[in-house]
């Protein structure tokens, strides 16, 4: 029996592992974008700084930086060079440097000489690694051998979604199929390096897949209704500009719906399946209409404040936004008729559908393969 159980685990962490490693030789087809070739993207750190030719009005600043800085890395290591950061006058996108920061720059080079270095942000990737390091750590320090599976959870995850669904999508494949199967598949995949392979998995999976399944009809039922357009998301406009005339950007969105909230619909699918496996497991005597309800009751209770979760994760990012429209005295009206303050509704509840409906389901999908159906009784048997 501990054979059987350890091979039950053991058995999706291989296979999870190997989809990792398939998944980092993977190309995406768009290695050869031409964005950024001919130049070396490196390190290096900033001697002296030239504030002369920047222009303040007020809080914008316009003009150009000019940087003397040493390159810390690729061909051209150890050398002095002057680099130029160009402001735009976007507090949002303006960087200013100065002595000793450490940069991103972009050198541009031919024949082998440097023909113009370009500041391009303040260097972060070493800190971003330390910060994902110490996480890791107390991962695995309080969580042990679950943890590392949850790790690698993550990492099929995060390489699914770059090596397999933005590929997808900017191919030209139907955004909701594409981004459906890739979500139901990371979700198996998580499932099972939780539970292994068993009636656990299957029952969470169910239920959740037919959450995000809710979620997906009603969020292309309710774009369609508000007449919400993919240009609100952040950036999207900037695909039709470098010529992916393509790509629909209303169903993209519609696929950022359950996106957005399938993590929180599989993680209120493990909850209801791991209470009522507990209950069955207890009372192997109770019947499926029985743990069924036991079910409900769970998620009754998880329900409201993982909807609660979702809302305050989608309106955190929005804050900003929120302080504007109270400080100009925006009416409510207005505020709740804005295209993209619509988009984000749709986002929350839409997605708080997923949540309310996979709690029961899954737990119909749990009480049915959990418990063991009630024998006739005697009576009913003659």
């Amino acid at each position: 029996m501990d054979f059987i159980k350890r091979h039950r685990t053991l058995a999706p962490t291989l296979l999870a592992a190997a989809i990792l490693l398939a998944l980092i030789f993977l190309p995406t087809g768009f290695e050869g974008a031409l964005t950024y070739q001919n130049a070396d993207r490196v390190k290096a750190r900033v001697l002296s700084t030239d504030e002369s030719d920047i222009v303040d009005t007020g809080l914008i600043r316009t003009g150009e930086q000019r940087c003397t800085v040493l390159i810390l890395g690729g061909m051209f290591e150890g050398q002095e060079t002057q680099a130029v950061n160009r402001l735009n006058g976007s507090l949002s996108q303006d960087k200013i440097f100065a002595p000793g920061d450490t940069a991103f720059i972009a050198v541009s080079h031919s024949g082998g000489e440097i023909t113009a270095a370009t500041m391009v942000d303040h260097y972060r990737i070493d800190k971003e690694g330390v910060l994902a390091l110490i996480f890791l750590l107390l991962l695995v320090v309080f969580a042990g051998k679950t943890g590392l599976r949850a790790i690698l959870s993550f990492a099929v995850t995060l390489l699914t979604m770059w090596k397999v669904l933005v590929p997808c999508l900017l191919k030209g494949y139907d955004p909701i199929a594409a981004a459906l199967l890739t979500v139901l598949f990371m979700n198996l995949v998580s499932l099972s390096l939780i539970y292994g392979w068993d009636r656990r998995c299957l029952a969470s999976a169910m239920g959740a897949g037919l959450g995000i399944g809710v979620t997906a009809l009603l969020g292309y039922v309710f774009t369609d209704a508000l007449m919400i357009h993919g240009a609100v998301m952040e950036s999207s406009e900037s695909l039709l500009y470098v010529g992916l005339s393509n790509i629909d950007l209303t169903r993209i969105f519609i696929a950022s719906v359950f996106i957005g909230s399938s993590g929180a619909i599989m993680d209120l699918s493990v909850d209801i399946c791991s209470a009522v496996y507990e209950v069955t497991q207890k009372r192997p005597d109770i019947s499926q209409k029985e743990a069924i309800f036991s079910g409900f009751a769970v998620g009754r209770a998880a329900c409201g404040s993982t909807t609660t979760t979702l809302l305050l994760a989608y309106s955190g990012s929005y804050i900003a936004l929120l302080m504007v429209f109270m400080a100009q005295g925006t009416p409510i009206e207005f505020i709740l008729n804005y295209k993209y303050v619509s988009a984000e509704i749709v986002h929350t509840i839409v997605g708080s559908f997923g949540l309310i409906t996979v709690a029961p389901l899954t737990a119909v999908t749990s009480g049915l393969l959990f418990a063991k159906k009630k024998p006739l009784r005697e009576g009913a048997e003659k």
